[in-house]
């Protein structure tokens, strides 16, 4: 028995198989899979490849920014979010969208957020400092941090 490597749309099919995936991440991972003899002919038959999928709705940026948003606001804020999907080469008009549709919630997220790290209201300026930089990490703008801890200051 003979040992066939896998064709690059092969590798394409089972990656997308898994998860969805933006244009441009999954061009990256078949880089590595391509003929490395002639870079531009590998990357020519991954575009056409790419470019297959995305005529028969395999392979769909604006699929990818909704499950990516989806899994994502819950935990994280818009600017995080954004960033990701900037990180992942998606287009600027999807992530406007995503960002406008976590903005909705995006206040009730991080009291939920913030509820789950810290049982405790901040007592303390350094408290309310600490628990700003955490939400500050998780991609929160600073006046939904200011509102969430504030109502929390308020509540006690």
């Amino acid at each position: 028995m003979e040992f066939k490597p896998k064709s690059l749309r092969q590798r394409a099919l089972d990656y997308l198989g898994k998860r969805e995936y933006s244009y441009f991440e999954l061009a990256q991972k078949l880089k590595s899979f391509a003929e490395e003899s002639d870079d531009s002919s590998a990357n020519d038959k991954i575009s056409v490849i790419l470019d297959d999928f995305k005529k028969r709705g395999w392979l769909s940026d604006a699929r990818f920014t909704e499950q990516l948003v989806h899994a994502r606001q819950s935990k994280f804020g818009s600017t995080r979010v954004a960033n990701e999907l900037r990180e992942k080469g998606v287009a600027d008009d999807l992530i406007a969208n995503a960002v406008e549709e976590i903005k909705v919630n995006e206040l009730d997220n991080a009291r939920e957020v913030c509820r789950k790290k810290f049982k405790a209201s901040p007592g303390s300026r350094e408290d309310w400092a600490k628990q700003a930089r955490f939400l500050q990490s998780r991609g929160f703008g600073f006046d939904v941090i200011k509102k969430v801890l504030n109502e929390q200051a308020s509540d006690n």
